[in-house]
């Protein structure tokens, strides 16, 4: 199983940027997805997740500037960033909690990472 994110780059202050990954290989199904960031020089942060049915769940500091969605055909979760501000700088992770094709065993993946710096 693989996670390819993309997406990240050089935005300004008030501006938005959208993340995506994709999961591929022998999946059978997938739950949760989400995304999580790392800021330099600290821990790893929780962004967002969404479920199989479409429920989702943030940070209480991306509510109403970020939103999460997925598309189940593509096995691929997005993450819209609205109104970034400098603190949103970070590498963010996509995060994806399935079952594998032929083991049946859950497993949890993480993506490589997008660097997203925001910066006038």
């Amino acid at each position: 199983v693989q996670l390819q994110a993309s997406g990240g780059g050089l935005v300004q202050p008030g501006g938005s940027l959208t993340l995506s990954c994709a999961a591929s290989g022998n999946i059978f199904s997938i739950n949760n997805m989400g995304w999580y960031r790392q800021a330099l020089g600290k821990q790893r942060e929780f962004v967002a997740t969404i479920s199989s049915g479409g429920s989702t769940n943030y940070a209480d500091s991306m509510k109403g500037r970020f939103f999460i969605s997925r598309d189940n055909a593509k096995n691929t979760v997005y993450l819209l960033m609205t109104n970034l501000k400098p603190e949103d700088t970070a590498v963010y992770y996509c995060n994806v909690d399935l079952r594998e094709q032929y083991t049946g065993q859950h497993n949890t993946y993480w993506g490589r990472g997008t660097q997203v710096t925001v910066s006038s």
